[in-house]
């Protein structure tokens, strides 16, 4: 017998190629590993491309930056130390480096075998050739701020549409690579929808696109979509990752906390397109800032965003400790590309930060009032976290303005209307007083949320190995790390505004390495992978970029522009090598499998907040309207069992919140979403700046059974039912059309059909099956549908949901 598992399986077979994106992070490093030797064999070495990885890899962990476990007194990572002693530039055989690790003597050989780790052939040829080159060191790339430079040639001049795309074309000449013909008109709308708004496009948005002869329609699509809330929303989604939002506290209860209005500013401050540097100094400091606002407090939440414990055990000074190294690590990852929540115990083993670096970071927040929650913290959902305030948020502020403005022009208008005129008296206070009403539920609407306050810094010493019992490493003041440079101190003690202005001044501080780490992330975006892959990490065990040249452009691009987000997406958009059709020749494939030299785009599938907008958008119940708390979709029974302090019931929302947009779920951080949690959404308990994409089978029964996606499916059933006309051929072509901006090809047609078919006689024998089926969730069924019909074309739907095509972006 036909059934949706069955057909959705041959569809997806049908596009097997898919799973090309699907591949798990680690596998892909590997196969990277594979392709620098390929790409770079018919250069001379180069030091941070080609030997510094294998350094840091093999070597800096006995013979870099961490004094504490160096051994022989010898650095590699230092030019000057490894010339005088084991490297002789030009002279492989004289090389002390050389002959350990190619020596037969087990005592001998370097690595030594008891760490575990050892050099291939490869490696060993590329360290010969680098001495015999000179064994010439660069500075390591990510601390050198990003500089112009000049715009290469190319042969086909036809081809790129701006300079992005002559930095691409070059790199594919110089490999013997062409870039792949431009994407069709559907996928490139359908790409574009995703990765700007994160929805897709309507069937008259795609036709309007496809049958457009202006030549301006693709630019004026980008400004539309650019211009959108919905942009807010979907670039948020990624922001709330970096800086590990969720709604509760993680820790012990993982009870709720009062947050939202954070998350919402994230929305409204991308929409409105703020600075990169405001945004910056808004959330690390904004109740520092002369004239500070509300909105500028509601930002700090940013600073309580870690998880927390009240729990009666807790040691104060202990999780203060887990508190401080918790922040730097987020900031360091967020916006220095930087893993320093390695020194909190010891010096970094592979790049220049130190123990004292990482407590310096640690001191510029100490002034942060947060030890309150010990003492006030409650088991209430939520939880008290004070200091918390209540606030309204750009939008609600907006709204009761409008309401004010709407009163003052009912009361006008009844003041000066004649009072012989009963009857538009009446009506007018009648407005008035519903006006009045909508505008005080909305004043009493206001919610909590945490914020930072500034108190008398605590002192900060550095922790011998972490350990916050031992009191005695020496006493530091708020620095940046030493070999980064000062931060420009507006009092006689630097704070947290004096750090996020170091962060983002490209002059005299590392605004230029932090325009380089958001520009390889807004390229990620775009294209599926990051110029370095090693979206999180610029330091010596992350991947050197494939095009550091492009990248450094990009982030003086970043900055020059006044640290415009829009502009750099609409860039990267706008370019040829985006435009790029996804599909890659065998050749292709093996030359370059992971999409390193963008002679193509990438496919891949939509994150797990877009896979069910997706779905909801399709079915016509996604809901855009903006409410502020979050939303409880549904959710298995007993999820929450385990969950005590207190004990909870999940009870998912009965009203339209249930069809809110993903960034507006519910994140609940030890239990997270089943749905979010089979489509790889990060619990946030740290910065994650890359979701894994992985392809299992629950992420098919979630799509399959998750009553979320059986409640779209029947709604889109019926309008499939009602708009698609009355033959199966064209409801299906209409169904199609909906969910994929396409009309099915025969083999679709066929097994969709034999799937129908079989359901309504099934459906039509067995009714209560039928009616189980099309009850799910809340959404009202049509009576005036037959109810087996209409259950055989929800499987129809079902399976149209569950296609690969439907879920990935091409």
């Amino acid at each position: 017998m036909y059934n949706e598992q069955r057909v959705a399986r041959v569809l997806i077979a049908r596009l097997i190629n898919d799973t090309e994106a699907m591949i798990n992070q680690d596998f892909c490093c590997s196969l990277f590993l594979v392709l620098v030797p390929s790409v770079a064999a018919a250069d001379n070495v180069e030091f941070n491309r080609d030997i510094r990885p294998i350094l840091s890899d093999k070597c800096f962990a006995c013979h870099g930056p961490d004094k504490n476990h160096r051994e022989a007194d010898l650095r590699l990572d230092i030019e000057e130390i490894a010339k005088a002693g084991v490297v002789e530039p030009g002279m492989p055989e004289e090389s002390e480096l050389f002959a350990r690790i190619t020596s037969r003597d087990a005592d001998e050989r370097m690595p030594p075998l008891d760490s575990g780790k050892s050099l291939t052939e490869t490696e060993i040829d590329s360290l010969r050739r680098w001495i015999e080159q000179g064994a010439e060191y660069q500075p390591y790339w990510a601390y050198v701020a990003p500089r112009l430079h000049p715009i290469p040639a190319v042969k086909d001049a036809s081809w790129p549409i701006g300079w992005i795309d002559r930095f691409v074309l070059a790199r594919l000449e110089k490999e013997g690579l062409q870039p792949s013909p431009p994407a069709d008109q559907v996928t490139l709308i359908r790409r574009l929808y995703f990765d700007l708004i994160g929805l897709p496009p309507t069937p008259d948005e795609v036709d309007q696109f496809v049958e457009s002869k202006n030549g301006h329609s693709y630019e004026e699509v980008v400004d539309r979509l650019l211009n959108s809330d919905r942009f807010g929303e979907r670039m948020a989604m990624y922001w709330l990752d970096l800086v590990r939002y969720a709604d509760t506290v993680g820790y012990h209860g993982d009870q709720d906390h009062s947050i939202s209005p954070y998350r919402d500013w994230v929305i409204d401050a991308f929409n409105d397109n703020m600075r990169f540097d405001d945004f910056t100094r808004a959330q690390l400091a904004g109740d520092l800032r002369p004239h500070s606002n509300i909105d500028d407090k509601i930002a700090t939440g940013y600073n309580r965003l870690l998880q927390t414990s009240h729990e009666g055990g807790v040691q104060p000074k202990e999780y203060l400790a887990i508190y401080a190294a918790d922040r730097v690590r987020n900031l360091s990852a967020v916006w220095m590309g930087a893993t320093m929540g390695c020194c909190q115990c010891h010096d970094h083993k592979f790049d220049p930060y130190t123990a004292k670096d990482f407590y310096s970071m640690v001191a510029f927040f100490a002034d942060i009032d947060e030890a309150q929650h010990f003492t006030k913290g409650t088991n209430s959902l939520p939880a008290a976290r004070p200091p918390e305030i209540a606030v309204h948020t750009k939008r609600e502020r907006e709204r009761i303005a409008d309401w004010d403005a709407s009163i003052a022009t009912i009361t006008s208008e009844l003041e000066n209307t004649d009072e012989n005129n009963a009857d538009t008296i009446s009506d007018l206070k009648q407005r008035l007083a519903d006006a009045t009403a909508t505008r005080e539920v909305l004043q009493k609407n206001a919610r909590k949320t945490m914020i930072s306050v500034p108190i008398k810094p605590r002192t900060i010493r550095v922790l011998p190995r972490g350990n916050w019992l031992d009191n005695s490493g020496p006493i530091v003041e708020p620095a940046v790390p030493k070999f980064l440079g000062k931060v420009a101190v507006s009092d006689r003690r630097a704070n947290r505004l004096d750090l996020s202005n170091w962060l983002t001044d490209a002059e005299h501080g590392s605004g230029g390495l932090t325009a380089r780490v958001f520009a390889n992330r807004f390229w990620y975006l775009l294209f599926g992978v990051g110029l370095s892959s090693s979206l999180d990490d610029f330091g010596g065990q992350g991947e050197p970029p494939m095009h550091p040249e492009l990248l450094d452009n990009l982030a003086v691009e970043f900055h020059e522009s006044g640290w415009n987000v829009k502009h750099m997406m609409k860039l990267i958009v706008m370019s040829r090598a985006y435009q790029q059709s996804s599909v890659e020749s065998d050749d292709l494939r093996k030359r370059d499998p992971m999409n390193r030299l963008y002679a193509r785009q990438s496919r891949f599938r939509l994150p797990a907040e877009t896979v069910r907008d997706n779905a909801l958008a399709i079915s016509g119940l996604l809901v855009l309207d903006y409410v502020g708390l979050s939303a409880k979709p549904y959710q298995p029974s007993g999820y929450y069992r385990h969950l005590n302090f207190p004990a909870r019931k999940y009870s998912h929302h009965t009203d339209h919140r249930q069809w809110l947009r993903g960034v507006y779920v519910h994140w609940q951080r030890q239990f997270l979403h089943p749905m979010l949690k089979a489509m790889d959404a990060p619990s946030r308990e740290e910065c994650t700046a890359e979701r894994p994409r992985s392809n299992t089978p629950l992420s098919a029964l979630v799509l399959l059974n998750d009553p979320t996606f059986i409640e779209a499916a029947r709604v889109f059933a019926e309008q499939v039912m009602r708009d698609g006309g009355d033959r199966f051929d064209s409801r299906l072509r209409f169904a199609f059309r909906q969910a994929v901006s396409r009309e099915p090809d025969q083999l679709e047609a066929d097994l969709l059909k034999n799937l129908h078919l079989a359901n309504v006689d099934r459906y039509a024998a067995d009714r209560e099956a039928a009616k189980q089926l099309i009850s799910t969730g809340q959404a009202p069924v049509a009576e005036d549908l037959d109810a087996a019909e209409l259950a055989s074309w929800t499987s129809v739907t079902r399976t149209i949901l569950n296609m690969s095509e439907t879920v990935t972006r091409n």
